[in-house]
């Protein structure tokens, strides 16, 4: 097994501003001169599949990249289905910057080079659908800057319960893009959404990864919190593997109350390496781990170290007939807070903040990526549940951490009155609120040296065409779906 440490990956040369596909701290990178040669120019030939709500109409969303560009330096390259968890950084060896993209449902990676200006050139794939393996989320790239190790991307596996994480070199060669032997067996076998390393000020000396389980079947236990942690800064394969439980042994999500908060510990996984997913599952069993339902994306506080020890993640919700909870479990999404003990990130409390049953169908409905930043916790929805009490399209969510103000701030725009809109992206007449979902948003404020700038991944999943069949070039997804990515300016952090 060949994994990816700092020293096998040259780190030095990369000692730029990075971008992660959650947020980072705002105090990293000083900003004196504008880093981009910044303006407001669309970028890609498609219209905008989002837009603001009221109370954000500041807000200017501006398109980078879509399934429909032709880039100038590679015209056969497509942008594939689902943009999911991403990152972008300086490009090492050349002017402008590059972006790193999932595409869920072709179990693969992408390589965007933007120009000086941010503009799409090139594309490639670093990561295919052999190589993938399993449907690819949300992800992380790490970075010496901001975790002390890397640059790895850490894309997680979400195909089932024997799923794993893998470590992706994304300066990587584009003919080891069907490798199979880049994964992490020391951070477990499920069905995972992210494994989010926390900054380096966090534990200073260890390297602690946040996983977080996306399982809605019982039998497989439902979803954990898991914790990697070694005391080998940038060591993925020899530290120890956790899983979140109750101090007192309660596994029932929804004995947990808004608003309160309980004690909690990370309890020791054993044989990990050696483990199937379907043992590791009966492990929580076993030990009492919470059963969440569907721990989809994770994120931590920004500004200091003290932050950087507050975790927040989501649970999506399920209902096994779409109109009611299942027992012990939140139906229409829950956003938590997860606040690590300063000396140990194995003991601290936690508490839910939101559950989208206080208004059903109104407020969260199944909450899954995530953004946090110093003021803010950013929550981006996975409607297509197509819960029956569902009242509007999706949505990302403000959530103000101080005064607890939740706020709708973005929709997607499905234009449905516009015949000749509809006829190319939405031909099959879905008339489902909540059809199109996001995929990862994250901050690039200090790269492009113009605060409150924001990427947002989006799969509008009715937009179909068959040219953008197999679009990694692997041949082994039939799905032709169109996917964009467009970044938001003057949000606030």
């Amino acid at each position: 097994m060949k994994n990816f440490t700092s020293a096998k990956l040259g780190l030095t040369m990369l000692m730029a501003s990075v971008i992660l596909s959650g947020c980072k701290d705002d105090d990293i990178v000083s900003i004196e001169e504008p880093m981009v040669e910044w303006n407001d120019t669309d970028y890609s030939v498609t219209p905008s599949l989002v837009r603001t709500l009221p109370g954000f109409e500041s807000i200017r969303i501006k398109t980078l990249i879509s399934s429909d560009d032709v880039l100038e330096q590679s015209p056969g390259f497509v942008y594939g289905a689902q943009p999911d968890g991403g990152g972008i950084m300086r490009n090492p060896n050349g002017e402008g910057f590059i972006m790193v993209t999932n595409h869920e449902i072709l179990q693969s990676v992408s390589r965007v080079y933007l120009d000086k200006t941010f503009k799409p050139v090139k594309g490639e794939y670093i990561v295919d659908g052999a190589g993938g393996m399993w449907r690819l989320c949300s992800a992380t790239l790490a970075t010496p800057e901001e975790h002390g190790f890397g640059p790895i991307f850490l894309t997680a596996g979400e195909s089932g319960v024997e799923s794993m994480i893998h470590a992706i070199n994304p300066l990587g060669n584009v003919s080891e893009k069907s490798r199979t032997d880049r994964t992490l067996p020391a951070l477990g076998k499920c069905s995972a959404e992210n494994a989010v390393p926390l900054p380096k000020t966090a534990y200073n000396g260890k390297t602690v990864i946040f996983i977080g389980e996306d399982e809605s079947n019982p039998a497989n236990s439902m979803g954990q919190v898991n914790m990697y942690v070694s005391n080998t800064v940038g060591d993925l394969q020899n530290g120890k593997l956790y899983m979140l439980r109750r101090k007192d042994k309660n596994t029932v999500e929804t004995d947990m109350q808004v608003g309160q908060s309980y004690e909690v510990e990370f309890v020791e996984y054993t044989n990990v390496s050696s483990s199937t997913g379907a043992q590791l599952a009966a492990q929580t069993v076993e030990k009492n781990a919470i059963q969440f339902a569907r721990v989809e994306d994770l994120d931590y506080g920004k500004g200091s170290a003290t932050a950087n020890r507050v975790l927040y993640f989501v649970s999506t919700g399920v209902s096994p007939d779409k109109i009611n909870p299942a027992p012990g479990f939140t139906m229409w999404g829950r956003l938590y807070k997860l606040e690590l003990d300063a000396n140990s990130p194995l003991s601290g409390k936690i508490t839910p903040l939101l559950d989208g049953n206080s208004d059903p169908g109104k407020s969260l409905v199944n909450p899954d990526n995530l953004c946090v930043t110093e003021n803010y916790v950013y929550i981006q929805e996975d409607g297509d549940s197509f819960y029956q009490a569902t009242s509007h399209d999706g949505r990302i969510w403000q959530y103000d951490i101080r005064s607890k103000a939740l706020k709708p701030m973005l929709e997607m725009n499905h234009r449905r009155t516009d015949a000749t809109f509809n006829a190319k992206y939405n031909p099959s007449n879905d008339a489902r609120l909540s059809s199109w979902e996001y995929g990862a948003m994250f901050d690039v404020s200090d790269l492009v040296g113009k605060p409150g700038t924001f990427v947002v991944n989006i799969h509008p999943h009715t937009w179909r065409h068959s040219k953008f069949l197999n679009a990694d070039g692997s041949g082994l997804s039939s799905n032709n779906e169109g996917g964009q990515t467009v970044i938001l300016t003057n949000v606030p952090r």
